[in-house]
């Protein structure tokens, strides 16, 4: 499976942005798809994921309640919609796979086996 994320730009403190990342390939319907950011001189670091069996979605602290991640399984895509940004999001943002997921959503960056190229999000205030 290769993954495709776009959506990123230059934006404001308080606007939004809409990430998607596409899937293609060998794409199941099974596979945990996550986002991961990553600032400049930083780790790179979870921020929201969905599970493809259960539906169930988790979200770092810092996003929840402004980041709603979706998944369109018809379509083999799955997004980010990134509300009221900060300058703190400012990263370059991943989309990753987890093709044999286990129990639960994961959320570090060693649990996920695809990675798609970045996309950069950034916000001034």
């Amino acid at each position: 499976v290769q993954l495709q994320a776009s959506g990123g730009g230059w934006v404001q403190a308080g606007d939004s942005l809409r990430l998607s990342c596409a899937a293609s390939g060998s794409a199941r319907d099974s596979y945990v798809m996550g986002w991961f950011r990553q600032a400049p001189g930083k780790e790179r670091e979870f921020v929201a994921a969905t599970a493809g069996s259960s539906g169930d979605t988790v979200y770092a602290d810092s996003v929840k309640g402004r980041f709603t991640i979706s998944r369109d399984n018809a379509r083999n895509t799955v997004s980010l919609q990134l509300n009221n940004l900060k300058p703190e999001d400012t990263a370059v943002y991943y989309c990753a796979a987890v093709t044999f997921p286990g129990i639960g959503v994961p959320r570090t960056t060693f649990e996920y086996d695809t990675w798609g190229q970045g996309t950069q999000v950034t916000v001034s205030s």
